[in-house]
């Protein structure tokens, strides 16, 4: 571009030392967002504005990476990334570790360069989906169009496209799962081994294997038991790189309160109460407000809880470390409590319909509707299928009848959850929901001890 035509800022140039200046503004226009040309008077730009070029280029990323997340299915998941990935607790042993870090560093070769397929295998609860999840979250920011999946829920929502109310063609779906550029397939070999499962899991497997599409597949199946079609690709050297895990279920780990191990508080034993931020360097005054008053609030509701609490807020602004204050305080009090985020919960479900699980379906279900303090993270069943909605109401139908004390947290509002949800929730006779205003600590410079693990700890660890 000639000096002739160049873009000029649409703001007029600001004197040195007036504090007005920012030096994190854009160089094209001075954070306007928009740019004039200085051109001759004829020119038929002259006197017009322009969107900037480097502004509305930073918008359109920002717009398709919003959209990537909404399409990926990885709502729940956005908290696990290789940061907030364990490898070095303390009950681990040093083989333990070692396996963990090297699991570790194969799936961030993979993030920076997704191509062919990723087997990330171990025992339920060593790490394997937030591992996954890592991948997904880095590929999906980097604009990759990628597809979270757990193999129950696939092929519900395969299943459920056939019902008269279905709002998604089964076609469309089926050829979105084959084709999409990453697709991560979280627990393999947990599905229900029906001939039509098998065979549909079969077409996606072999379409992504004779296209060499990008893939993620975890599992804590036997290879053995497989379908031997599916085995056999997954075994391709050429095109699988394969890790497993040597590690415990990280959920039981330091924890046998709910002895079944479903509780993960173990891992948030450093979110208390005192180890909170008020987050001074909040702009506004009414963020800091609302902060300030829904901790005194929460912080009220764990001397003695009773009936429900409903937290509310986007990803990052300190649900979590607020509900994880509550729980750590009451079991310092020997009372029994168990935390769990949802996908986590029914994730267990799932597993005990495995011929080797070691504990049964009934037994844990009971143990979930009436441990005396249930915490719920990250509530969010706008994806989940049939079934895990229906066991979801079920346990909170129970525990609201019952009058069980429960927190729940979540980033939705009471709208947009299920009516069914909503309305037990939103019962003011026994609940209290407190909406947190503040946005999330990411991308913030940590001023406190409470701050850097106030933002949405590792929802396991590095447990799946």
């Amino acid at each position: 571009m000639s000096p002739a035509s160049s873009p000029t800022s649409s703001k007029a140039d600001v004197p040195p030392g007036d504090g007005e200046s920012d030096p994190d503004a854009c160089p094209v226009c001075g954070g306007d967002g928009v740019i004039s040309y200085d051109v001759p008077l004829e020119d038929p730009r002259f006197g017009k504005a322009y969107p900037c070029p480097r502004c509305g280029e930073e918008t359109h990323r920002t717009l398709r990476r919003d959209t990537l997340v909404r399409l990926s299915n990885l709502d729940a998941h956005r908290a696990r990334t290789f940061e907030s990935f364990l490898t070095d607790l303390p009950t681990l042993s040093e083989a333990q570790v070692t396996s963990l870090r090297i699991a570790k560093d194969l799936c961030q070769r993979f993030a920076a360069q997704p191509e062919g397929w990723l087997l990330i295998q171990g025992r339920y609860g060593c790490g394997k989906t937030h591992l996954a999840a890592a991948v997904a979250n880095v590929c999906v920011d980097s604009g990759l169009a990628t597809l979270f999946m757990t193999t129950p829920d696939l092929l519900d929502h395969l299943r459920s496209t056939f019902g008269p109310s279905s709002e998604t063609d089964y076609d469309e779906l089926f050829e979105r799962l084959r084709t999409v550029p990453l697709l991560v397939l979280d627990d393999l070999g947990s599905e229900s081994p029906t001939p039509w499962a098998l065979e549909k899991l079969f077409q996606i497997i072999n379409y992504r294997y004779n296209y060499r599409l990008p893939t993620v597949i975890t599992t804590n199946a036997d290879p053995e038991q497989m379908d031997e079609r599916i085995r056999s690709r997954l075994s391709d050297r050429h095109l699988t790189r394969a890790v497993k895990i040597d590690a415990p279920d990280y959920r039981r780990a330091g924890f046998d309160q709910v002895e079944d191990g479903l509780s993960n508080l173990s891992l948030y034993a450093d979110q208390t109460f005192e180890t909170w931020s008020h987050r001074p360097e909040l702009p506004t005054q009414k963020d800091r407000d609302n902060l300030r008053r829904v901790f005194e609030r929460v912080r009220l509701y764990a001397e003695a809880p009773n009936g429900w609490l409903v937290l509310t807020g986007t990803f990052g602004c300190g649900k979590t470390h607020l509900a994880a204050a509550i729980a750590n305080t009451r079991q310092l009090q020997g009372e029994p409590v168990m935390f769990v985020t949802a996908p986590d919960l029914l994730d267990h479900l799932r597993a005990t319909f495995s011929p080797d699980s070691a504990v049964s379906y009934d037994r844990l279900f009971n143990d979930v509707r009436n441990v005396p303090l249930l915490i719920i993270d990250d509530l969010g069943v706008e994806n989940a299928s049939p079934w895990a909605r229906e066991k979801l109401f079920q346990i909170i139908d129970h525990r609201y009848r019952a009058k069980l004390a429960t927190v729940f947290t979540m980033s939705k509002t009471l709208d947009e959850i299920d009516a069914r949800l909503a309305s037990r929730m939103g019962d003011p006779a026994r609940s209290v929901v407190l909406a947190i205003t503040a946005p999330s600590y990411r991308g913030q410079k940590p001023s406190g001890a409470g701050q850097r693990r106030g933002t949405r700890a590792p929802r396991s660890g590095p447990a799946t």
